[in-house]
C-alpha cells in the first residue's frame, strides 16, 4: 500500500478482526484453562494462534516477510505475558464477572493488547 494512512488504517483493521476472533471466537477450553500458571501450553496455544493471525495480516499489506515473522513473534511474546498477568491478577483478587474488578482487569487487559497492536503498526511503518 503506498498511501500510508490505508496502510495504518487497513493494517489495523486486519489486527483487531484478528483480535476479535483469537480472544473471544477461537479460545478452546485449554486455552481457557489455569491461565494464572506461566508454564501453560493452552496459554501458548492462544498466543501462537495470535502470533500467526498477526503474521497473515502484516504479510496482506505488504510488509516484508522476514519483519512480519520479527513483529509477530514479539506480539506472540507479549500477548503471552499480557494473558498470564490478567490470569495471576484474577487468581489473586478472586473477581468473577459480576464485579467491577474483573471487568476493570478485562479491560486492562484488552487496551494492553490494542497498545500491542499501535505499536507494530508503529514499527512496521513503510
Amino acid at each position: 500500500m503506498s498511501d500510508p494512512v490505508l496502510f495504518v488504517l487497513g493494517l489495523l483493521f486486519l489486527l483487531q478482526a484478528k483480535h476479535l476472533f483469537a480472544d473471544f471466537y477461537l479460545q478452546t477450553t485449554r486455552m481457557l484453562r489455569d491461565r494464572g500458571r506461566y508454564l501453560h501450553f493452552g496459554r501458548l496455544q492462544h498466543a501462537g494462534l495470535h502470533g500467526i493471525g498477526s503474521l497473515v495480516a502484516l504479510v496482506l499489506v505488504g510488509v516484508p516477510t522476514a519483519l512480519a515473522l520479527l513483529v509477530s513473534a514479539i506480539e506472540l511474546a507479549v500477548h503471552f505475558h499480557i494473558d498470564w498477568a490478567k490470569g495471576r491478577w484474577s487468581d489473586h483478587t478472586g473477581h468473577g464477572p459480576d464485579e467491577a474488578g474483573y471487568w476493570r482487569a478485562f479491560g486492562v487487559d484488552q487496551a494492553l493488547h490494542q497498545w500491542t497492536y499501535l505499536a507494530m503498526v508503529w514499527a512496521v511503518l513503510p
